[in-house]
């Protein structure tokens, strides 16, 4: 069975056919097992497409030493790879645009995350230091309508917020959150 080679060798002799064939045979096979590297079809087939050209281009470096089909999957998985390693590149140097967007992004995941820290930490408090900071931080009552509403005085208010905050301070610093 040929596996390549001696239809390149025909190409080489001057056959134009024989190149056809090779494609026809081989390049359905070399643009799937790219497709595995880079996972996308055309990219892959961009590939592929570079593979063969080489094949054109660069007629003696295939020495048929080897069987012809592992020189092609070789040079398809070099290219694949060459592929992978540049696109790594393209990741970092982005326009600044996206990189902005991607900025804001995980500022507003940041954000969330740190609110529901701080929801989480405030529901393990107490329930009148709770309510002192809902009072004050959440519906933005002054410590005097915190504390009738919360039929207490204003040194109470004070009290709790403070112990409140100390106890925030400190369960947050546990789960990670540094600031809000």
């Amino acid at each position: 069975m040929d596996n390549g080679a001696s239809s390149y060798r025909r190409y080489l002799d001057g056959d134009e056919t024989a190149f056809a064939a090779i494609m026809e045979t081989w390049f359905d096979k070399v643009l799937f097992f790219i497709d595995r590297y880079v996972h996308d079809l055309h990219t892959a087939e961009d590939i592929a497409m570079d593979v063969f050209a080489d094949l054109v281009v660069h007629r003696h470096r295939y020495n048929f030493q080897y069987s012809f089909s592992s020189y092609l999957f070789l040079c398809a998985r070099s290219r694949a790879l060459n592929h992978l390693k540049r696109n790594k590149l393209i990741v970092f140097t982005e326009p600044e645009e996206d990189a902005e967007d991607r900025r804001r992004l995980e500022d507003t995941v940041l954000q969330r995350e740190q609110h529901r820290a701080l929801h989480r930490a405030l529901s393990s408090l107490p329930l009148a230091m709770q309510e002192a900071v809902h009072l004050v931080y959440f519906e933005g009552l002054s410590y005097e309508d915190a504390a009738k509403a919360m039929k207490k005085n204003r040194k109470q208010i004070d009290n709790l917020l403070t112990r409140a905050k100390r106890e925030l301070r400190t369960i947050l610093e546990k789960e990670g959150v540094s600031h809000l």
